[in-house]
Parts: structure tokens; C-alpha cells; sequence
């Protein structure tokens, strides 16, 4: 079957909502080590913040999950959420924070196209942290499909870039 309608291509992903079984735990995570702000609190039950003033990017609540089990890894549901972040130069950045903090992370890659490091919030969510690479370098195929890849990322050189 073949579809017409295609989204608009100015269409972006606005915002990820997530329940957190504790809004400080989750707070010492998104604002303290990832540097988003606080744009409004409801309570002790949620939490919005934003890069750059945005009304928020990230909203944090409690309303269904205070003091939950952490997200399953095998039960359907958010793989992860994305944060796309402008410069290879401000990816390098969070993950000195990161490491300096001393935060466990997942994962890191090249897909080709990015370069991305994963790891898991406080209450088990997955979290990309990356970087778009030029589109003039992301891999192609013969057939101008594109060729992502999957490959260990060189964090010293990431690094070397801040």
C-alpha cells in the first residue's frame, strides 16, 4: 500500500513527558548534571524544563509513578528519548559532566549520521544524548537511501573537542 500524505518537513518531535517516581531524584538528574531549567513546578508532582526558554522540552510528573519501580527494560513502552544537541562541542561538554559526576552510561556510537552516547535517568528511562554530523557526511546508499551505521564512538576525540 502506498501512502500520500508525508509530514510536513518542518514537523519536529516538540517535547517527552515522563513519570518518575520522585521529582527531586529526577531534578538532580535533567537540571543538575543535563543543565535544563526550570520553567514551571506544579508541586512536588511535576516539573517542565527547557533548553533556551523554551515552555518546556521535558515534563516530569508523579501523578501515576511516586515511588515506582524503575522503567522495564523488557516490557513494551519508551526505548528512549533523544536530546539532540547543537554542536559536537556541547555533546563533549555533558559527557565531561557526566563522567565527572561519575554517571554511569550504557553506550556510546557513530551511527554515521551522529554520534551519540546512552544512558538510563534515574528511574530507568533511556536517554540519547547526541549530535547531528553535517548532512553533507551522512552516509548514502547507490540508491541515495542513507547507510547508518552502528560503531564505537571515539570518546577521546569527542572529548578533544571541547
Amino acid at each position: 500500500m502506498s501512502y500520500k500524505y508525508k509530514v510536513p518537513a518542518e514537523t519536529r518531535i516538540g517535547h517527552v513527558h515522563l513519570k518518575v517516581s520522585n521529582i527531586e531524584k529526577a531534578l538532580k538528574f535533567y537540571r543538575d548534571i543535563l543543565g535544563f531549567e526550570i520553567t514551571q513546578r506544579m508541586g512536588d508532582q511535576a516539573v517542565f524544563l527547557s533548553a533556551g526558554g523554551y515552555h518546556h522540552h521535558i515534563g516530569l510528573n508523579t501523578w501515576h509513578s511516586e515511588g515506582g519501580d524503575k522503567a522495564s527494560k523488557s516490557g513494551v513502552g519508551l526505548f528512549h528519548a533523544a536530546i539532540l544537541y547543537p554542536t559536537r562541542k556541547d555533546l563533549a561538554a555533558v559527557v565531561k559532566r557526566l563522567f565527572e559526576k561519575a554517571y554511569p552510561l550504557s553506550g556510546a556510537a557513530d551511527h554515521g549520521v551522529s554520534e551519540a552516547i546512552y544512558l538510563d535517568d534515574p528511574d530507568g528511562n533511556g536517554i540519547e544524548l547526541y549530535w547531528d554530523k553535517p548532512r553533507e557526511e551522512w552516509p548514502q546508499n547507490e540508491d541515495d537511501t542513507l547507510n547508518m551505521y552502528t560503531r564505537a564512538l571515539d570518546l577521546e576525540s569527542l572529548l578533544a573537542s571541547i
